[in-house]
């Protein structure tokens, strides 16, 4: 009897492109994939820490396996096994708990899937996590998330993505486009890019920290792989996005128009203690030229609110910004 595993992710499409290969790791190694309201012998699961939400409800998941499978055994990977592993591991019912560089070995870590009393920690040093590796997803849904980047050299004051995904590596342009082709085979017809700061795509390609490829290299290569009708650029920083970029997305065979621009706030002074690499006159600017060169362009927008030290005069600074826009 092959033994089964299943699988639930929390977080972003860049976790569901990850989930995707670690599954696949499975599949090589003879095991069945199940949903995860079916029962397995080993669930998996793929944490986040972005929202509060996404911490809470990893216990939720955790007694939902149980429930269905008490003998099951239980493992953590993702942003916060890495981030938080011990307190994931005194989660009754966790058996193994991996970090970041660990969660792509996660097969070699397993055994005869004997529950353990007290969940197992393996997790790295996240200045260890300064090598590549590929994913994508496919199976799932109707499009294909392909990572392109992770980690992230920003240190934005809000945000512990750098402490749980590590320094700003990419994907060789050879292997996004072997993967981009290998998706078109499965029929997907379209590729959303994901990873944490895609703008910053290049730096790390080979291993170092010099932009071999830029963003705009990448995303001309990928309007030529046959048989993908529609490119989705995910989350890119303002400060990234080029006009050379938003000129070539204009007039491109694939690439749809549509941008998702994070701002977190329309006030200069809370940008500055968030530590952001832009003020709201470059925010404006951009999307300014894309209205110019692609006026029926959607273009979505984070924003943080509550942030320390925001004022009601810095909410309204953000939600005219908004309005006038």
């Amino acid at each position: 009897m092959k033994k089964k595993v299943a699988f639930y992710t929390l977080g972003c499409k860049l976790n569901f492109s990850e989930t995707s290969t670690i599954a696949r790791s499975f599949a090589d190694e003879g095991f069945e994939r199940v949903d995860f309201s079916e029962k397995a012998d080993m669930y998996v699961i793929n944490t986040c820490s972005v929202t509060d939400n996404a911490d809470k409800k990893f216990k939720t998941i955790v007694k939902k396996a149980q429930k269905i499978n008490a003998d099951a055994f239980v493992a953590a990977v993702g942003c916060y096994a890495q981030l938080k592993p011990e307190e994931l591991a005194d989660v009754d019912g966790v058996d193994l708990v991996l970090g970041a560089t660990e969660k792509f070995k996660i097969t070699d870590y397993i055994n005869d899937l004997t529950k353990n009393d007290h969940g197992q920690v393996h997790s790295c040093e996240i200045a260890d996590a300064d090598f590549y590796v590929g994913s994508y997803a496919i199976g799932d849904r109707t499009r294909a998330f392909l990572k392109v980047q992770d980690g992230c050299d920003y240190k934005c004051t809000y945000c512990t993505i750098p402490l749980a995904r590590g320094i700003s590596r990419s994907d060789t342009l050879e292997n996004v486009l072997k993967n981009a082709a290998d998706i078109s085979e499965q029929g997907i017809k379209e590729i959303v890019l994901t990873g944490v700061n895609i703008g910053d795509y290049g730096k790390g390609e080979f291993g170092n920290k010099k932009h071999e490829h830029t963003f705009l290299d990448l995303v001309k290569a990928l309007d030529d792989v046959n048989g993908i009708h529609r490119l989705r650029i995910s989350s890119i920083e303002p400060n990234l996005l080029k006009n050379e970029t938003i000129e070539f997305v204009a007039q491109s065979k694939t690439f749809v128009p549509h941008f998702h621009i994070p701002l977190q706030s329309g006030s200069d002074d809370l940008l500055k203690l968030m530590k952001r690499r832009y003020m709201t006159n470059l925010y404006k600017e951009r999307v300014a030229k894309i209205r110019e060169v692609i006026p029926n362009c959607c273009i979505g927008v984070d924003v943080i609110v509550g942030f320390p030290g925001e004022t009601e005069e810095h909410f309204l600074e953000t939600y005219h910004f908004l309005n006038d826009l």
